[in-house]
């Protein structure tokens, strides 16, 4: 069934669901700013596919259970009217069965909709294709949707085409083989944005393939992505060692949360990625992890590291071997990094630099980086600084580091001196206004642009992050009372 109203009733009902969706900045670009030329009310599949969308149409999907219902979405709308497919009220249509979504074409909004209790067969859950380009999918939530052999290998969201976004998501659950969401990669930088989503427990697998989120593939190492994945939070993710993998480059990783995650934020193909402004918090797991480093030319500044107790490439910061001469599916060296004003509080081992040497074939150490600025205020039985392999020409500078049994002999540009670090009601520690870090930053810097060593104070956008504000659909609440952060 499909009913058709006029524009002034589309426009009303666009306001009514639309206006509690004002979560941050970046929302009010939604539905609420949407001129609905038409109005369209469907209930299945089939209504959609028997609909002739033109630019600015909004599709009102009805309430209630949508059983085995393959939606394909496929229109053209422009970026002053974009073609909107939303529930009638979000969280309020949910897609059971085999039901999915595949988007095709441009300017395309998918909002407010509920995977659970289903599973494919092998089909994307949610499938950006090829020819879909300035698409976007928002307040949805998929859960636990999850098929009855764990082999079966299929990816929540696949990613194809160019300048989408996903945002203010939840998902949670997957237990079966295949990444939860996949960029795929193309000749050209496909500039998505990946932010202010949520990301639940997920189990792991017993071969690789459970990434949360990867960029590319080796195929594409070489190309620049061009993507950005920030303010999100990854809960218990622990499908894999990598957490997120980052096959591509010129990638931006920034204000992310990682919590009790047993796995690695991993550069793991590609040159030129800026990660920054991230937090991980491990609680003391021994298997969370933090940023592994292969390629050249990163940059890695402005993260904070508390409780993590992995080693080796699961230390807080590690740098790995490359492969002489490596495939593309290697291990390349380690070029021109620069990891810069960082924060590693009560880490067990807070640097490995050589990571991984010897296995894999990789023997070629990291040369020319700059370790500089860093803050280290470890506990006992921890090791602040590994040479699994000695780096070539590597610069260190104005790093603080305090705990560090004097047995432990540091190079020149470390300085073993207290931080005068304090435990924040948030959670997270910073330093006093006596700190030896206030105005300590030293070197040409420009991209960390700070006074202080160490990752910045606590602000409000990352306060809110540690929090759960703002991120997932805004059908969902109290996503951040489970982040409880342990001294």
């Amino acid at each position: 069934m499909i009913k058709k109203n006029s524009v002034i009733a589309s426009l009303l009902l666009l306001l009514a669901v639309g206006t509690s969706c004002e979560k941050s900045p970046a929302e009010k670009l939604t539905l609420n700013s949407i001129a609905c030329v038409q109005c369209h009310t469907i209930q299945s599949a089939a209504d959609l596919q028997a609909l002739s969308l033109q630019p600015g149409d909004t599709v009102i999907m009805k309430s209630g259970q949508w059983t085995n219902q393959e939606l394909t979405f496929s229109a053209q709308g422009t970026k002053q009217q974009p073609i909107v497919l939303m529930a009638e009220q979000r969280g309020a249509v949910i897609m059971k069965g085999t039901s999915s979504v595949s988007i095709t074409g441009q300017w395309l909004v998918v909002d407010g909709l509920v995977f659970q209790e289903g599973y494919t067969t092998g089909k994307n859950v949610v499938d950006f294709t090829s020819s879909s380009s300035n698409c976007r999918l928002t307040n949805t939530s998929i859960v636990d949707y999850n098929p009855p052999a764990a082999t079966t290998d299929y990816r929540w969201v696949s990613i194809n085409g160019s300048y989408h976004r996903i945002d203010h998501c939840y998902l949670k659950g997957k237990t079966h083989q295949g990444p939860t969401m996949v960029v795929w990669g193309t000749s050209k930088p496909m500039k998505h944005r990946i932010d202010h989503n949520f990301f639940g427990e997920r189990a792991a697998v017993p071969d690789n393939g459970g990434e949360t989120i990867r960029v590319g593939t080796s195929d594409w190492s070489m190309t620049n992505a061009l993507t950005t994945i920030e303010d999100n939070i990854f809960q218990r993710c622990n499908g894999e060692t990598e957490i997120i993998s980052n096959k591509m480059g010129a990638d931006t990783i920034r204000n992310n949360y990682f919590y009790e995650s047993q796995g690695t934020l991993c550069l793991r193909h590609g040159n030129g990625s800026a990660v920054y402004g991230n937090y991980f918090v491990g609680n003391g797991n021994s298997a969370a992890g933090g940023i592994r480093i292969i390629g050249e030319d990163h940059l890695v500044y402005n993260n904070y590291f508390q409780n993590m107790a992995g080693t080796g490439q699961k230390a807080a910061l590690a740098i790995m071997d490359g492969v002489p001469n490596s495939p593309l599916s290697g291990y390349f060296q380690v070029k021109r990094v620069k990891v810069v004003a960082n924060t590693m509080i009560k880490c067990k081992q807070s640097f490995d630099i050589g990571s991984g040497k010897g296995g894999n074939s990789r023997t070629l150490p990291p040369t020319d980086g700059n370790i500089a600025n860093n803050v280290v205020s470890q506990s006992a039985q921890s090791t602040m600084l590994t040479f699994t392999d000695q780096p070539v020409n590597f610069v260190y500078q104005g790093n603080i580091v305090f705990d560090v049994p004097t047995s432990q002999q540091l190079p020149a540009g470390f300085t073993r001196v207290n931080p005068q670090y304090t435990l924040t009601t948030d959670g997270i520690y910073e330093p006093t206004s006596s700190s030896p870090v206030l105005g300590a930053f030293v070197g040409n810097y420009p991209f960390a642009a700070a006074a202080d060593a160490g990752a910045p104070k606590l602000d409000t956008k990352h306060r809110d992050l540690l929090k759960a504000q703002n991120i997932g659909p805004v059908f969902m609440t109290g996503l951040g009372n489970s982040l409880v952060i342990n001294p």
